[in-house]
């Protein structure tokens, strides 16, 4: 599958430490965005580990027998275990941990996520939320125990049921997409969602510019709205499917 990608990230206006952490394989093989929580006791570090880890065992075990969905799912315990011993190396980093998502072409697109971290699939002028988010309120939101209005201001929309970074991980996510050529796939923080609307991130797709004066014109306007958080982006286009 041949594809063009750009990727960013920034620290925000209000943040001093950017805890995001991303990786683009050369190849277009497999892209990675991670988002770290623990403050200054550890965010940066467990997002860096989680990238790392998972970054080198698919490519490592890229050409092995393994099926994708395999792939993913060890590479996410290998980063959770990266990370726990971490945090038992320094016990100051004991609370930190990592939301991810990646997207990976290997024979089909596949997604893994676990968190808040996006991936949206933009297709003939629409913009489609791929994943769930590993909140309580996406979970209260899918049971209906509260409104769609109330979540985006809700005080627990950042409260996490599942990251990278606890001895009890369990919930991974891991699925294929269809895709077709022109699609736009956006892989990205909460630094972003936060910040701008989606009908917002759509309109911005739209534009004929590049990848890269897209994703930077994202960041932008996450910043004018607030800039609260760490912002990521990564922008993969399908050029053959």
């Amino acid at each position: 599958m041949k594809t063009s990608f750009a990727g960013i990230t920034d620290t925000g206006v209000l943040r001093s430490v950017n805890q995001d952490s991303y990786y683009i394989d050369s190849q277009g093989r497999f892209f990675i965005v991670a988002d770290g929580m623990g403050g200054h006791a550890g965010g940066q570090e467990a997002s860096q580990i989680a990238v790392s880890e998972i970054r080198n065992y698919l490519d490592t075990n890229w050409e092995s027998d393994k099926s994708s969905p395999e792939l993913l799912e060890q590479a996410l315990s290998k980063a959770n275990e990266g990370i726990l011993a971490d945090q038992a190396r320094n016990p100051n980093r004991k609370d930190m941990g990592t939301t991810v998502v990646i997207l990976l072409f290997r024979e089909l697109p596949w997604i893994a996520h676990v968190g808040d971290s996006r991936l949206y699939r933009f297709c003939e002028h629409k913009l489609t939320q791929v994943t769930h988010d590993h909140t309580w309120v996406a979970q209260a939101l899918r049971s209906g125990e509260i409104k769609p209005e109330y979540a985006k201001v809700h005080p627990w929309r950042h409260v996490l049921c599942q990251c990278l970074g606890r001895k009890d991980q369990q919930e991974q996510d891991i699925e294929t997409l269809e895709v077709k050529p022109d699609d736009v796939l956006l892989l990205c923080s909460d630094g972003l969602t936060e910040e701008v609307a989606d009908n917002l991130i759509e309109s911005y797709l739209q534009s004929d510019l590049s990848l890269e004066e897209i994703a930077q014109n994202l960041v932008n306007a996450a910043k004018e709205a607030g800039g609260s958080d760490n912002i990521t982006i990564i922008l993969t286009r399908i050029e053959e499917a």
